[in-house]
């Protein structure tokens, strides 16, 4: 088998394998990512490649390139629809803007998962995403631990508009909430678009206008936490007089897990990904598919495959520690 990967339109690639003899027309699947610079996406296109039924050839994979603008990919899922793909996976940037994409996808019969970033509507065929007000807390209740419950904090926060921002944001709170009333101020919140070069910008902003205040930096992804660690280090202060935490778990994440700098919430790729391929499969072959990833056997205690009917799935949350960070990293070898 051999594994072909061509670039389409600039913005899409397709990943297929072809089998010596084919016993009916492969699976054709579009994904749709909000874009595709950042580590954790990259990832999950990864993770797609090696979905069992896309390395048998089964499932021929289109994938697009949002560019971090919602039109773009409202427009590549009317592109999806007019190259009759079989089923569309998206992962949306925008919490309503891209609700567009499902309600195309269900006028013209083509199942629709929505997988990693939510949409405001049920009307999909499913979701396979973890739960963002949860991940939010968890990062934010670590932070806060840490300070015991009282400081100065900033919130880097994901793109405005996006159920990323919104619903970490709502579990950031939450966990500010449950700490005694005033004990914690939040000093800045703002976005830096899931950019790990913003989140520089903006950290250095902020040391320089809070000198000495700034004891816990809340980074809604990663990238921003570790663009918050750069600014830190540049400006020639101890990392380590910082509670920081991030969500993800990039690889770069993991190092400065393991070198004692930041907490990371790891969100799944892998499951998020071929979850929702094989959720996709089971909306197009009926109740005789069966889910071919090992992510139901993975987490069998936390999550049911349902005959793939579930309207949606959530992928747990792993908090990365000095105790399981190196069995992390050996995945991104």
């Amino acid at each position: 088998m051999k594994t072909l990967i061509a670039a389409a339109l600039a913005t899409t690639s397709t990943l297929a394998v072809t089998a010596a003899t084919a016993q009916e027309d492969p699976v054709r699947i579009a994904v749709l990512m909000y874009g595709n610079k950042a580590e954790f996406v990259q990832l999950m296109e990864r993770y797609a490649s090696e979905h069992p039924a896309v390395e048998s050839g089964d499932v021929i994979l289109t994938m697009y390139d949002g560019r971090y603008d919602a039109s773009v990919q409202n427009d590549q899922g009317q592109m999806a629809i007019n190259t009759m793909q079989d089923a569309i996976i998206i992962n949306p940037m925008d919490f309503e803007a891209n609700i567009d994409v499902v309600t195309m996808a269900n006028d013209a019969g083509i199942p629709v998962i929505v997988t990693n970033a939510r949409l405001n509507t049920t009307d999909m065929t499913s979701e396979v995403v973890s739960d963002d007000v949860q991940g939010g807390y968890l990062e934010a209740k670590d932070v806060l631990e840490k300070l015991g419950c009282e400081g100065n904090v900033v919130i880097i926060e994901g793109p405005k508009g996006g159920s990323g921002e919104i619903q970490r944001g709502q579990g950031n709170e939450q966990a500010i909430a449950e700490c005694p009333e005033g004990a914690v101020t939040v000093l800045e919140r703002k976005t830096a678009n899931w950019s790990r070069a913003e989140a520089l910008d903006l950290m250095q902003n902020w040391l320089s206008k809070h000198p000495g205040e700034i004891d816990g930096v809340i980074g809604q992804n990663d990238e921003m936490a570790l663009g918050a660690i750069e600014a830190i280090k540049a400006a020639g202060l101890d990392v380590n007089d910082f509670a920081i935490a991030g969500i993800d778990g990039v690889t770069d994440a993991l190092r400065a897990v393991k070198a004692g700098e930041m907490t990371s919430i790891l969100q799944d790729a892998r499951g998020q990904m071929q979850g929702s391929i094989d959720v996709a499969l089971r909306a197009v072959k009926g109740d005789a598919y069966e889910p071919q990833s090992a992510i139901w056997e993975q987490y069998a205690d936390d999550l049911s495959w349902d005959d793939g009917q579930n309207p949606r799935y959530d992928i747990p949350w792993t908090i990365v520690t000095t105790d399981n960070v190196d069995e992390l990293l050996k995945d991104r070898k």
